[in-house]
């Protein structure tokens, strides 16, 4: 039942708060204690997942199965692996850190913004969570509605806009996934005699290699628009920009998230003769999003939109090494998604901070805080170096395994990723430079106040988790190795069958025994070397 109790428990509390009368200046204080008591006990049962986690499993674990329509196949079907579970300690985690930071900034309908954060966190628990491909894609619709009303009413000028688009742009990728589920459901009854939207019994279904390229582009569509994979980008600007600061750090932090986890769990599995012909085609989308969002993050002169197309370029290193299909280059994207969302999600949130303080976010407003205000200027150092990947911080681990993964699978595609870890230190030092260093050229800008408490309590642990990923990945590592390998032989299992249905000579030269020992010692990795033993 933990994993039923970590998505309903905020919930019923987004439930019970509907049952609250109007709120008034009083109440709201009340509303937000309850909220961030009901993220924080979110939480702890997160918490206890990961502790009684067994790491060195790849089964999934503490699963919950009870039928839902029987007729059709579907269950009520929990479970979490390797790959799943600090997927969903980062989300419990994120809540209430974006709960603070809307402290101050969120003066109106405080009740029902409150009601739409937990019931974003049930959604986005549910996501990653599902074992079922109807109940997943419930909890992924689920997840548009509280989000498009966050940015839709709590956000900037043009709010309405960026939530519009933000919800067409994801319900095109949903719609043509729901198609495709299905779709493969139908197969399933063909195959069998009964629907199924099991997803471990998907992964055992025959499916002819044209039929999967069908499918995969239908499912890796959405989760592209999601991640954002370059050009299904244009969305998330608009939707950092004008959401609230509460809303950008979940954003950055979970939503993007679910689109690479997606890839993982569904794309690469499901259909692995299909994501062998399309890894090529998305990793060259990824490092073109890399260098992209990189260089258009440079000349932005909105500290916020800087950060969004930052996102941009570090999730395109994500798709990068999950398109590698090796153990390095899966897990230094998984890596790389926690990193992401402490690092993004701290730098949306301090500077959340100085437009609450300033009322603008451009970089021109800002020079010379380092002297203002000492504390805020360290804790946006941590995190920035942290964004950029600087060794003994978490961003270095996952683009290190990202680049080891993609440069044992092509090299080529590392050659240029690697401008992309370049340019983001530019911009990310360029941006710090001109906003706390020099001299302060705005007469507002010496009567800034520092950290308050509240802000402490929201900053402090982004940092603490910064430092602790960056020291000890082991921790982060450990859980999800078994689950990851396991995940690769899956795939490589139906790649092994293409290798083996090749026709080898009688008498093989030494070069193609090299070659076909290199297929198998590499494994799903190696598209090309299979490719040329064809």
């Amino acid at each position: 039942m933990m994993l039923t109790l970590s998505w309903v428990l905020p919930l019923a509390g987004a439930l019970a708060l509907l049952l609250v009368g109007n709120a008034d200046g009083r109440r709201d204080g009340v509303i937000r204690w309850a909220t961030l008591v009901v993220s924080a006990a979110t939480l702890a049962v997160t918490l206890a997942i990961w502790a009684g986690f067994n790491g060195a499993s790849s089964e999934f674990q503490f699963v919950e199965r009870v039928p839902w329509i029987p007729a059709f196949g579907i269950d009520y079907y929990l479970g979490v692996d390797g790959v799943s579970l600090l997927l969903l300690v980062l989300t419990a985690f994120l809540t209430p850190i974006a709960l603070l930071s809307s402290w101050g900034s969120i003066e109106r309908k405080v009740k029902e913004f409150s009601i739409f954060m937990l019931a974003l966190e049930a959604a986005m628990i549910g996501v990653f969570i599902s074992l079922d491909l109807f109940l997943f894609y419930v909890f992924w619709d689920a997840m548009l509605v509280p989000m498009y009303f966050l940015i839709g009413i709590w956000g900037y000028d043009q709010r309405i806009y960026a939530a519009i688009k933000f919800m067409l742009y994801t319900m095109a990728g949903s719609v043509l996934m729901l198609v495709a589920i299905l779709g493969l459901a139908w197969l399933h009854y063909d195959a069998t005699g009964s629907y199924s939207f099991d997803l471990l019994r998907l992964y055992t279904l025959e499916i002819a290699p044209e039929t999967q390229r069908w499918f995969f582009l239908a499912f890796t569509v959405a989760f592209a628009i999601k991640v954002p994979l370059f050009p299904f980008h244009t969305w998330l600007p608009d939707a950092h920009v004008q959401a609230p600061t509460a809303g950008s750090v979940i954003l950055a932090g979970v939503l993007l998230k679910m689109g690479a986890y997606g890839l993982l769990r569904f794309s690469f599995p499901l259909f692995p003769e299909a994501a062998a012909y399309f890894a090529p085609t998305l990793a060259l989308l990824a490092v073109i999003g890399i260098i992209y969002g990189a260089l258009v993050a440079m000349v932005q002169p909105d500290m916020k939109k800087l950060v969004a197309y930052s996102s941009v370029s570090h999730l395109g290193f994500v798709v990068l090494g999950i398109c590698a299909m090796n153990v390095q280059g899966v897990e230094g994207a998984i890596y790389q998604m926690l990193a992401h969302g402490v690092s993004t999600g701290g730098l949306f949130l301090l500077v959340g901070m100085l437009s609450d303080r300033r009322h603008t976010r451009l970089i021109s407003e800002f020079g010379g805080l380092k002297a203002i205000m000492p504390r805020l200027t360290a804790v946006f150092m941590i995190i920035t170096l942290a964004s950029i990947g600087l060794p003994g911080l978490n961003g270095f681990i996952g683009e290190f395994l990202i680049m080891l993964g993609a440069f044992r699978w092509n090299p080529r595609f590392v050659v240029f990723a690697g401008l992309g870890v370049i340019l983001s230190a530019v911009y990310m030092l360029w941006m710090f430079q001109r906003v706390y260093y020099g001299e302060v050229t705005h007469e507002e800008n010496t009567r800034l106040p520092d950290l308050r408490p509240r802000e402490w309590a929201a900053a402090v642990p982004l940092c603490a988790m910064a430092v602790v990923m960056g020291v000890f990945p082991t921790l982060f590592l450990r859980p999800m190795e078994s689950s990851v390998e396991a995940l690769i032989a899956r795939v490589q299992a139906r790649q092994n069958l293409r290798v083996e249905r090749v026709e080898q000579p009688q008498s093989p030269t030494p070069n193609s025994q090299y070659a076909n020992s290199q297929v198998r010692s590499c494994g799903v990795g190696c598209w090309e070397l299979e490719e040329s033993v064809r």
